[in-house]
């Protein structure tokens, strides 16, 4: 049973037989059909008429229904079948709804092309597409819902039923990267299209463990399916990522493309990738797969980084796509002398014209991210333009410390984010598990140049989540020196927020299980060397306490932190 539906996206869509004519609709059919016999539904009375056996002949069945499209029941029944109208509705209905709940993509090939006017003439046909499509179905549901029914109802309801995501795609064949030819036969994501709002329902939604690191080759000895397989290209930070994603995950390549920016084919000319991702990979399909494999791996392989996410429910959740690929993101900046962040960092202008630029580190749940929108809704606070919301890392650059992102949106829980947040980003964001614990939303909050411009720190804090304070002078605390600081940093104590699959007070090295502990070694000598240079250069480092794991603080902590920030910041 597959939950991905690709729809050819180089058909224009203008009558019911191109849709119910289609194998793809008859498949759907046998599919929803097949889910009613195992519940033994009530709804199969409708197909009474179609009865063979044990079974039932969809083919005439879905002949019915084009001629559905064209008279009324009452006519037809006079020639050919008797079937109950009252039966056909709620089957017909219920059938709109199962394919409603299906992630639906749309994919059409075209070449990329550098003008930016016939770039916009080719994504607006895509829309044109894509809106087409969405119409038929509409129309198509109205239309036997009429004819069966005989009545149209006064008020209509424009439900999402076309495709939620249009992909446009291309197997570029001039690329700078030549040594695995699999990876050029996989069809190549340049741009998306979101029609909103996009939801997916997806079969977890929580992450769990860490990712091991094997010295190990992985690229020679498997090849992907170009008809079952998709490759997103996407700068994280300021390195080139080549993320493999499967059909059936396309929920979570959608993310990509609102997460990080999109590389294209030109950007592919003249560079070769720095990390790979392979998401969707089944188990048996994993040379040498062992069980402590099974929620990721990352392979050491020879220049490159190659993490694989094996194709287990468990691990149907974006959390493991962005998490597996800032992990490879983080292991190439250690290997380069870099001090990955797991961290939020903005810069805060003041009304009165004070500007100043704060450094959050914490891991999930800490309330890095919502403190700076706390600040953002304080009275004194012109604007909090957010530079990283998840990872970044740290540069010397003419002696000075300086910090670079990663993403140019943000993966947030919904219950963190303020009252009716959510709603006003509905038309740029996408939804996972909406209606379950950990619910999340990807949103875009910034360009993908300034995330990317190195950007001077003058506050380096803790983000302590557990800490229960009173007095607002004990709401952020600095370190006299780099032992303390240090100390703190590297101890990475959290109170966890139901994120992960850890419960209660959990410690992570340097707040940051994704590269940081597994590189524990290499990672502590290079934060010592930058935690020397914020104190020569006078950063402030420190400890926000933001309560937000604290019982009866989870809101009211963070905006506490977030005016005794203001203060400090207003007293410069």
């Amino acid at each position: 049973m597959s939950r991905s539906v690709i729809i050819d996206g180089s058909v224009i869509y203008t009558n019911y037989s191109q849709i119910i004519g289609q194998k793809k609709f008859e498949s759907l059919l046998r599919e929803f059909v097949d889910i009613l016999k195992e519940k033994s539904s009530p709804l199969l009375n409708a197909l009474n008429a179609f009865r063979v056996n044990s079974d039932y002949d969809l083919h005439r069945f879905a002949e019915y229904l084009h001629l559905l499209t064209m008279r009324n029941i009452k006519e037809i029944t006079n020639i050919i079948y008797y079937v109950n109208p009252k039966e056909l509705e709620r089957f017909i209905e219920a059938f709109y709804t199962f394919w409603r709940s299906k992630h639906r993509f749309m994919v059409r090939q075209e070449k990329y092309v550098d003008d930016y006017n016939r770039r916009a003439s080719i994504e607006y046909t895509m829309t044109m597409v894509g809106d087409q499509f969405k119409a038929v179905i509409k129309n198509l549901y109205r239309e036997l819902m009429m004819n069966v029914s005989n009545t149209f109802p006064t008020v209509m309801r424009q439900l999402p039923s076309g495709a939620q995501v249009m992909f446009l795609v291309e197997e570029p064949n001039t690329e700078k990267y030549q040594e695995h030819q699999w990876m050029l036969k996989v069809p190549t994501v340049w741009g998306a299209i979101f029609d909103p709002p996009a939801i997916f329902y997806t079969k977890s939604n929580k992450r769990k463990g860490v990712l091991p690191v094997v010295e190990d080759t992985i690229l020679d000895k498997i090849a992907l399916d170009p008809n079952e397989w998709y490759r997103f290209t996407i700068f994280v930070g300021d390195l080139l990522f080549y993320n493999f994603v499967h059909a059936e995950y396309l929920a979570h390549g959608a993310g990509l493309a609102n997460l990080f920016e999109l590389a294209t084919p030109k950007d592919l000319k003249h560079r070769v990738p720095d990390g790979i991702l392979i998401f969707g990979l089944p188990a048996n399909k994993i040379p040498n797969y062992n069980d402590k494999w099974r929620n990721g791996v990352i392979f050491k392989d020879k220049n490159h980084y190659v993490g694989v996410i094996p194709a287990f429910d468990e691990n149907d959740y974006f959390g493991y796509m962005k998490k597996t690929t800032l992990t490879i993101h983080n292991l190439i900046k250690i290997d380069h002398g870099k001090l990955p962040i797991h961290g939020s960092m903005a810069k805060i202008t003041l009304k009165s014209g004070k500007t100043v630029v704060a450094m959050f580190v914490g891991d999930s749940g800490a309330g890095k991210s919502e403190t700076l929108d706390a600040l953002n809704r304080l009275e004194e606070v012109a604007q909090v333009d957010t530079i990283i919301d998840d990872m970044g890392s740290l540069s010397v650059i003419d002696g000075h410390v300086f910090a670079l992102g990663t993403e140019t949106g943000a993966f947030v829980r919904l219950d963190d984010l303020p009252p009716g947040f959510a709603y006003s980003t509905m038309d740029r964001s996408i939804f996972m598990n909406p209606d379950q614990i950990n619910a999340r939303v990807i949103v875009p909050f910034n360009n993908y140049n300034e995330v990317i411009t190195p950007t001077h720190i003058d506050f380096f804090l803790y983000a302590n989540n557990y800490t229960e304070v009173s007095r607002d002078e004990d709401r952020i605390i600095f370190f006299d020196n780099i032992d303390d600081a240090l100390k703190v940093f590297s101890e990475g104590k959290r109170m966890s927020k139901g994120t992960t699959s850890e419960t209660g007070l959990t410690t992570s090295y340097f707040a940051n299980p994704f590269g940081a502990v597994q590189r524990q070694k290499e990672h502590h000598k290079i934060a010592e060397y930058f935690m020397n240079k914020m104190f020569e250069t006078g950063v402030k480092v420190g400890e926000i306490r933001t309560m937000l794991g604290v019982e009866g603080y989870e809101k009211e902590g963070t905006m506490l932190a977030a005016k005794a920030l203001l203060k400090v910041i207003e007293q410069m």
